[in-house]
């Protein structure tokens, strides 16, 4: 288990919600993929400077899995155009502590089958 790939996530956590662009990009891999409503992913840090500063999105990382390079975040997530919260978990996967690939997930047991990851990988500090 590597806390740097937690500290990775959680610093990712807090470029997102402070609308800080040039720290998120750095916490980021130049071919980043990133999720999109339509299951096409997108992909590329042009990709993720647009979506970082259209999607008005606030997230609030709750228990966090870990292991080789997958972080699982549990999260109450905050849309500006649906402002009423929603959990879900995101998955992540760091190299060389950049974020290379986010996807979501619509609550934690399907990111578990999706990244075999379980309650057993729980990171507690």
């Amino acid at each position: 288990m590597s806390t740097s790939e937690i500290a990775t996530v959680l610093a990712w956590h807090d470029a997102v919600n402070s609308n800080d662009i040039d720290t998120l990009v750095q916490l980021s891999s130049d071919d980043i993929v990133l999720p999109t409503p339509d299951d096409d992913p997108d992909q590329g840090l042009d990709e993720l400077r647009e979506w970082a500063t259209t999607a008005g999105v606030t997230l609030q990382p709750g228990r966090l899995f870990v292991h080789r390079g997958i972080v699982v975040v549990e999260e109450t997530v905050t849309w500006a155009s649906d402002p009423g919260p929603r959990d879900e978990a995101i998955a992540f996967r760091v190299v060389d502590d950049q974020v290379v690939t986010v996807v979501r997930h619509a609550d934690l047991g399907e990111a578990f089958e999706a990244t075999g990851l379980s309650e057993a990988d729980l990171y507690e500090e």
